[in-house]
This record gives structure tokens, sequence and C-alpha cells, in this order.
């Protein structure tokens, strides 16, 4: 048996790859997050990853041989957001370092290694598209870059190995994470069926002409146990996309008509979602009543920024993962089925109507 610590298991990333590991049957599995919640074959950790001391007594009795570093929480400033992230990561790998029983560490990052941080986001020079491993890194601060650092010094220490996953935009299944482009296009989709209006794209004439990819989390978790139990990806950085690449001026309409709604064309620069949903609150309350769904606060179902930031870049963004095709991993997920796939269980919940 091996023994899985998923940091963050109540997010998208986490979830996921809880319930993954569950059905290999060779993992017992540790889900920690302020609230992890209940999920069937995972022992839960709630604890306040900011307080180290916390975190040490509630990984006390727990010797995991893989990590799975999937979670951060938003600051004000990047100086923050390196404060707050890097600290929780060594706060973590501190609590286990006396068990020795470590073998791997996983941390999920992102294209925001490319991109930039929030404060700098798609601005100034950028890597060459499709982004690589091996490009360095941009000339700024970047708390994807501090957490890296934060394993790299105790993999350095500890002798245990490392990989790094830098997925695109995850499409996938969690309910009040921060970033979910999927359920926040489901719930705009679902009031622009409800009002009888047409879907209006949020993002950059750029991003609906380019081409891009994304990630689906039920793929992203194949990926990370993949490179943790295969020694070819031990120390190494890896791009993880689908494998496939659309341009939103098609996937729009794809998504609209899953919903049966219109989608407009676009002209000139989109109208952000942020925007869009200013006054939907009580919109979302009113058809969340009438149609007896799980969740009336469309707060705890959208993030309307996230969407915004990602679909107005103002650069094309898309992603090489020959890196893992060459060490062996196959894995292929259609982007638009992967969308689908969401919308159903979110329906099959009563999450959208």
């Amino acid at each position: 048996m091996k023994t899985a610590l998923i940091v963050g298991v109540s997010g998208i990333v986490g979830g996921n790859l809880a319930d993954l590991l569950v059905a290999q049957k060779d993992w017992k599995v540790y889900g920690m997050a302020r609230r992890p919640g209940a999920r069937e074959g995972v022992t839960p950790i709630a604890v306040d990853l900011q307080d180290a001391a916390a975190v040490e007594a509630a990984l006390k009795d727990v010797k995991p041989t893989h990590i799975f570093l999937a979670t951060w929480l938003r600051q004000p400033t990047e100086a923050e957001n390196i404060r707050v992230n890097a600290g929780m990561v060594r706060n973590v790998l501190d609590a286990v370092s006396k068990a020795k029983t470590v073998q791997h560490v996983a941390l999920v990052t992102g294209l925001k290694h490319y991109l930039g941080p929030f404060e700098a986001y798609g601005k100034g020079i950028l890597p060459a598209t499709p982004f690589r491993e091996e490009q360095p890194r941009l000339d700024v601060e970047n708390f994807y870059y501090a957490q890296e650092d934060e394993v790299f010094a105790a993999a350095e220490r500890e002798g245990f190995g490392w990989s790094v996953h830098r997925p695109h935009t995850i499409v996938g299944y969690a309910v009040g994470n921060a970033m979910n482009m999927g359920t926040t296009l489901a719930v705009y989709a679902s009031i622009a069926q409800e009002l009888g209006r047409p879907m209006v794209f949020p993002g950059s004439s750029v991003q609906w002409k380019s081409l891009t990819d994304m990630t689906d989390a039920r793929l992203l978790a194949k990926h990370l146990l993949w490179a943790s139990t295969t020694p070819a990806a031990r120390n190494e950085a890896f791009n993880v996309v689908n494998g496939d690449v659309f341009r939103w001026s098609w996937m729009w309409k794809r998504l609209a008509d899953w919903f049966g709604v219109q989608a407009a064309e676009l002209e000139g620069e989109g109208v952000p979602l942020e925007q869009q949903l200013a006054d939907a609150a009580p919109v979302w309350k009113q058809i969340a009543d009438k149609h007896g769904l799980a969740e009336s606060d469309i707060h705890r179902l959208v993030s309307a920024w996230h969407t915004d930031a990602d679909l107005g870049r103002p650069v094309e963004v898309v992603t090489d993962m020959s890196k893992s095709r060459r060490l062996g991993f196959a894995d292929y997920q259609s982007t638009d089925e992967s969308f689908f796939a969401l919308f159903e269980r979110l329906r099959a919940d009563r999450l959208i109507p």
C-alpha cells in the first residue's frame, strides 16, 4: 500500500485525484483542507495550512509516501501570494519530514509560470508559444516559483523525488473553489437560457480567434499518478493539457448549443462576466428556487474574475506536451466533451437546471 496525502482535497484537482487513487485499491488516501468534507475512501484532515503548529499536530501520525500539493489562497498582492502560498507548502513538508517516509512530492501550479502573476498577467516579454517546460522563468516575482523552490529545497534535504505539473485552465467538478471556468460558464449559460438571452463571449478578440487548449481535471489526476510512480518522470516539470486544440469562436457555439442558447458573434471585444453577472445573484436565486437546485448562492458556483482573466488574455496561449508523451503518458481528452461531462454532472447533482 502506498499512502497519499492530498493537500487541497476539496478543490477541482484534489477531489478528482482522490477519486482516482481510491479507485486504484492500493492507496491509503488522506485529504487535507480547511474544510475537507466527507469523501468515500478518504481520511479527512481539517486544518489551516497557514498555521505551522496546527499542520504539524494534524500530521503527527500520518506517514505519507506520496504528497500531492494542489491548493493555494488568493491574496491582494503577489508579495502576499508568495508569503502565504510558499509558507503553506513549507509547513506541510516540514511537518512530514520527521516521518522519513516521503518518496515523491507532486506540485500543481499552472501556466502563470509562463504568463506571469496576476499583477503582470500576460504582459511584458513572454516566451513564444507553444509553451515548453525548458523555457526559463520570467524575471518577475511569482508565487508558483516560490512554491517550486520550497519543494526543491525540501527534496534536496530529504532525498525524495518531485514533479511539477503545469495545467492550462482546468475543467472539472468542484463547488466553492476560487478558479472554476466550467461551472462558471454553466451558470452563465443557464441564466441566458432562463432569460432567453444569447451567450455573449466575455473575452478578448485574440482569445476568440487564436488556438488554445485546456486541461480536464480527470486527465490531470491521471498525470499526477503517472508522474509520481514512473521513475523516468522523477524530478521533472511537465505541462499537462488534454491533447486537442481549438478556437473559442468554435467552442463558444458548442457550449451554447448544449444549453439550447444562441451564441452571439463577437464584434470587437467581449463583455467581461464580472460585468454581465454583476446583478445576477437574485436572478440565480429565483432560478434555484424555481428548479429546486441545491445551491442558490451564485458566489459558491461562479468565479467570474478568473474566467475573465483567462478569456481576456491579449496573447495566444497554447501548450506543448511532448515531454510527457516521450516519457510514456499517452492519455487524451476532447475538451468539448470535458465541458459536456461536467455539465451533465452539475445537472445530475441539481447545481444547474
